[in-house]
């Protein structure tokens, strides 16, 4: 594992560095680990807990959904120690490797036990082994890039992001039924066996990649200075809307899982009849967001663009407008469930598809930009920023459910009021993000080049 090994050979300008395929097969192992993970808790906590003697001890809906943000939250907040591993000691192939090692120990953990103390050592180790590789495994991609094929620095994170999609699309609908008909040794385990797969091939790849060397002390010297200083400022401004987008997203894992629960999910095949699972549901995500990455590219971009130049940040802020609506859908749901209707699952198609459509403007762009408005040194602690924005947004969905919860049990948002009060909360923010985002100037930064206003 030679961390200073660097490949400085000229590239042509449409070949993609050679390192690129392994850190895609890399994320796509990784992403089917974490999301056939995350796709059953809020079912396992629900249905499946137990005590140490053996009994059931289920958690209730309100619960399991506080603990599932608060999971999220922790995990998408300790990028910062991995980007600090990473820039400042290890560099980022050593740091991304090592934890993955801890990855596969959480995945253990919730595999061989069911009771509260597994779920709890388990989703803290795979929160330290996901968070503190997350922005390392963004900012490696961009590592892979220079003046000479910058250009195809966009293709590059489709085809991450494609890989995200991917590993997601197969764990999420397979996972569920492992753990309905296997239990959830098999359901936590095979998505271990997952990550291990993907530690392997990242090692595979290692002579493969532009290995960035860590700043060591000069670290804090060369980023924490005014120019440093200003890019994070700059950043943080944008991500504190992209906050308010991930409050929204998540809740496709938890609140709108335990909807389906009480929607009508029995379909009809070719003649075949056949019930979904409530956490299957979340595979429409997945299946959405590789194709509208494509429509949205190119066919809905190039025809906004002959309306007004789409750039990132209008991107985001009509992702968030788009994301509001798929609430408005949830909430109508929500209501017909209130009135003791039991609505077909078909009804949450068109949310997934505005909000995987949502996503793709927001997060897409976003993770993208995170890495080319970092200065040179920064490019693993300014991903930290946006991991930090799913972050405060998962805390915040976490703690609306601990104030909303009456001493009783009930809801100080009962039904469809509870899906509109971020109705409001996503077009408000949308409103005030277009104010802010007119004042930002982006500088773009590369590797091997100056920042260039753009």
């Amino acid at each position: 594992m030679d961390d200073k090994k660097l490949i400085t050979a000229p590239l042509k300008t449409d070949q993609m560095p050679p390192g690129i395929p392994y850190i895609i097969a890399t994320e796509a192992a990784e992403r089917f680990s974490f999301y056939g993970m995350r796709a059953i808790l809020v079912v396992f906590m629900t249905q499946y807990l137990r005590d140490a003697t053996g009994a059931l001890a289920v958690m209730s809906e309100n619960e399991a959904n506080q603990q599932y943000h608060l999971f999220l939250s922790l995990g998408y907040f300790l990028p910062v120690a991995g980007a600090i591993l990473a820039d400042v000691f290890f560099g980022k192939y050593r740091t991304i490797f090592w934890l993955s090692l801890i990855y596969c120990g959480g995945h253990l953990a919730l595999a061989l036990d069911e009771t509260r103390l597994g779920l709890t050592s388990g989703l803290i180790l795979v929160a330290i082994g996901m968070g503190g590789i997350k922005p390392c495994v963004s900012a490696i991609v961009g590592d892979q890039f220079g003046a000479r094929n910058q250009h195809l620095l966009s293709k590059a994170f489709g085809w991450f992001y494609f890989a995200i999609n991917a590993g997601s699309m197969i764990s999420i609908p397979l996972t569920p039924l492992l753990l309905k008909y296997a239990g959830p040794g098999w359901a936590f385990g095979v998505p271990g066996i997952l990550m291990g797969i993907a530690a392997v091939i990242f090692w595979a790849g290692r002579y493969k990649f532009v290995h960035i060397p860590p700043a060591g002390r000069s670290f804090f010297r060369e980023n924490f200075n005014r120019e440093g200083f200003s890019a994070i400022g700059r950043i943080a401004a944008i991500y504190v809307f992209v906050a308010i987008f991930w409050s929204l997203w998540d809740q496709s894992g938890s609140e709108w899982v335990l909807q389906a629960e009480k929607m009508d999910r029995q379909v009809s095949v070719l003649g075949y009849n056949f019930e979904i699972l409530s956490a299957q549901i979340q595979t429409l995500n997945s299946v959405f967001i590789l194709a509208m990455i494509v429509v949205c590219n190119y066919v809905l971009f190039p025809l906004i663009s002959r309306v007004f130049p789409l750039t990132e940040l209008r991107k985001i802020g009509l992702g968030l407008v788009v994301t509001a609506v798929s609430f408005i859908i949830a909430a109508w749901i929500e209501s017909q469930i209130t009135a003791g209707l039991r609505p077909h699952i078909i009804w949450q198609v068109p949310a997934f598809l505005l909000l995987s459509t949502g996503e793709v403007m927001v997060s897409v762009t976003a993770l993208e930009f995170a890495y080319t408005q970092a200065p040179k040194r920064m490019k693993s602690i300014v991903m930290v920023l946006y991991m930090w924005a799913i972050s405060a947004g998962n805390l915040f969905t976490a703690l609306v459910h601990k104030f909303i919860a009456n001493a009783d049990g009930s809801s100080k948002l009962p039904g469809a009021w509870f899906y509109l009060f971020f109705v409001g909360l996503c077009l408000l923010t949308a409103v005030v993000y277009v104010f802010v985002a007119r004042l930002y100037t982006p500088k773009t930064y590369l590797q091997d080049e100056a920042p260039a206003a753009t």
